[in-house]
């Protein structure tokens, strides 16, 4: 059996950081590389990623606004 990735919490890790996971998993899943067995571990961690920087985009954005307004 495949062993599953292990990931650090979304929480725990930079945004710069989790850009550069992104852009691994990306290139992992774009090439004949990837595991098909690990292939849902990869999707998974990667909306995690995405919803993470989203949410601290829409964060910045909002104390932004607050600090011009």
């Amino acid at each position: 059996m495949i062993q599953q990735p292990t990931f650090t919490p979304v929480s725990e890790i930079s945004y710069n950081q989790a850009i550069t996971e992104l852009e691994e998993i990306m290139k992992r899943m774009q090439s004949d590389a990837l595991d098909i067995d690990l292939l849902a571990a990869y999707t998974r961690r990667a909306t995690e990623l995405i919803a993470e920087c989203r949410r601290r985009l829409t964060a910045t954005d909002e104390e932004l606004r607050t600090i011009l307004s």
